[in-house]
């Protein structure tokens, strides 16, 4: 059990900045719908301040990136965050909104479909990250 664990504690990190990186998106999503914004407006800004978060925690934390971030890593973790985040995510939450109205009244409907682009661009961040970003773990 243990050698499982070991196996996959950066999934288990990346598991736990995954809700962190949630609970700041959907707090900040719901208040800025909340006030009156759109909800694109509010996803784009909700999703740049758990990005930042991300990127921080991501690299120090879950894969213990030492290297300081260099410009390649800096610039392919914001293209596969951001397409992610402002390509998948806002196209997952249109097609899906009106799904989920169908069943789910307004409030909870944006959750779903949050919920559900959340778990896609999660899936592919993880992937991304650890084949093209956080590479070398060495100090």
């Amino acid at each position: 059990m243990k050698r499982l664990i070991k196996k996959h504690t950066d999934k288990l990190r990346f598991g736990v900045v995954g809700v962190a990186n949630t609970v700041i998106d959907f707090l900040v999503l719901f208040s800025l719908v909340k006030i009156g914004l759109s909800t694109i407006t509010s996803n784009i800004i909700s999703t740049t301040v758990a990005l930042i978060f991300s990127y921080f925690a991501n690299k120090n934390y879950t894969f213990q990136n030492l290297n300081k971030g260099s410009a390649r890593t800096i610039v392919y973790f914001l293209i596969i965050t951001l397409f992610g985040l402002w390509l998948m995510q806002p196209v997952i939450i249109e097609t899906t909104s009106p799904l989920f109205n169908k069943i789910l009244n307004n409030n909870f409907s944006l959750i779903a479909s949050k919920g559900l682009a959340t778990l896609f661009s999660l899936t592919w961040n993880y992937f991304m990250y650890r084949k093209f970003v956080f590479t070398d773990n060495k100090s």
